[in-house]
């Protein structure tokens, strides 16, 4: 880990920047892209406000961890006062939507690209991309600055009152202009923030993120010791995510009680969030509890999409669900909510699993029956899942922050 004080490597460094390494989608496909940047022999800097998360321990040695140094948001809005429009529109963004510790990083983020030099920053998610946008400024580094838009803006601007995503809108337009590329992670989500934002849709690329590859495959091949998967029990339907509004559990939950009406299954979501205890009232008040189960987090999902007998996305909204491509990348049967974000472009509009309107238990629990009577080839379902590989991820990106690709086996050579 490096806490700038020490040299940079030369060369064509680029620099990742997100708040931490939770096991969430973003953080994720963020560690894969960097190992995949690192294997084509690209010096890759990981920038981190935090040191913490699920995934730190999965950083690979070929990627330098860099940790942030953070102020408080005060000192972080001092460094802004010679420059008066973004000061206001950080400090009327605090009050909006919630954590701001990524603008904290902002003068550790200065300092950073002032020492490192690298050329290319990339952020993800919402907070970090405006801080890499005023820190690149305030450098003034030749970096190109590109941020990443992970989730369907206008629909997570939703969740909140009218005037809240009307003022977000102009704050987060003021500061995604500035940057040199937006990468959006599905078409979707690239039209949503072209047209919520105002931007010039020359501005904003379409790139997936990296989600299969060997990784997934060496955690999927790893044993499960769970009786519900043991020969002979009924099939397992899995799910998994935060339990929030966003991923709709509650849909799930009915869907599941009504398909339980006609045939032997048992329903398993993975996560934590702030809705668990009412998804377990749920489960109780439906007469289902005994066939739920809620393991909570868990480091390696994958062996269990391996093992069940549908994965199922119940979302309201995504960006790119990348769990719905590593159940595929498992050869785990997959149904899902045809929200807006990518569930459709994944599934090719329904040829590799159906899509059922959001918030529709009835349709989800025909869809889950006649996957769970029916299921496809899981060969054909591990190859879609694995057209959305961190090769295929690299290339874009190489093209979007190097202007130039390197082809793997000549990086590999040159090392």
């Amino acid at each position: 880990m490096n806490d700038l004080s020490g040299s940079f490597t030369s060369g064509r460094r680029v620099a990742l920047f997100i708040r931490a390494l939770k096991g969430n989608g973003a953080e994720r496909s963020t560690l894969n892209l960097a190992r995949a940047l690192a294997e084509r022999g690209i010096p890759v800097d990981l920038l981190l406000v935090e040191a913490t998360g699920e995934l730190l321990q999965e950083v690979p040695d070929t990627v330098e961890l860099i940790v942030l140094k953070r102020s408080s948001t005060a000192g972080a809005f001092l460094s802004l006062l010679r420059r008066p429009p973004d000061l206001l529109a950080l400090l009327s963004l605090v009050l909006v939507p919630h954590s701001p510790k990524p603008l904290r990083a902002i003068p550790g983020l200065v300092t950073y690209l002032r020492a490192a030099r690298p050329v290319a920053l990339l952020s993800a998610l919402d907070y970090a991309n405006i801080a890499s946008v005023v820190a690149a400024d305030i450098a003034s580094t030749s970096a190109r600055v590109v941020i990443s838009q992970r989730n369907h803006f206008s629909s997570h601007m939703a969740l909140g009152n009218a005037w809240r995503a009307r003022f977000a809108r102009q704050v987060f337009r003021w500061f995604y202009s500035r940057a040199d590329r937006v990468v959006a992670v599905s078409q979707s989500v690239a039209d949503d923030i072209a047209t919520s934002c105002n931007l010039p849709r020359e501005q904003v690329v379409t790139i997936y993120n990296a989600v299969s590859g060997p990784v997934l495959d060496e955690k999927a091949a790893e044993p499960l010791d769970h009786p519900w998967f043991a020969p002979g029990t009924p099939p397992v339907i899995l799910a998994a995510g935060k339990m929030k509004p966003q991923k709709d559990f509650p849909t799930l939950l009915r869907a599941f009680a009504a398909l339980r009406k006609e045939r032997a299954a048992r329903l398993m979501i993975l996560g934590e969030g702030p809705d668990r205890e009412a998804l377990e009232a749920l489960a109780r008040e439906l007469g289902v509890a005994e066939d739920v189960a809620f393991p909570g987090f868990v480091v390696n999902p994958f062996p269990y999409m391996a093992h069940a007998g549908l994965f199922v996305l119940s979302s309201t909204f995504e960006g790119l669900p990348g769990v719905l491509i590593q159940a595929l990348a498992c050869g785990c049967p997959v149904v899902s909510t045809d929200c807006p974000g990518g569930s459709a472009e994944i599934l090719e509009n329904g040829r590799y699993g159906p899509l059922t309107p959001v918030g529709d238990p009835q349709a989800l629990a025909k869809a889950m029956k006649a996957m769970l009577d029916a299921p496809p080839d899981r060969k054909v379902l591990k190859e879609r899942g694995d057209f959305f590989s961190p090769e295929r991820a690299v290339d874009g990106y190489l093209d979007i922050l190097l202007g130039t690709r390197m082809p793997r086996a000549q990086a590999l050579k040159g090392r």
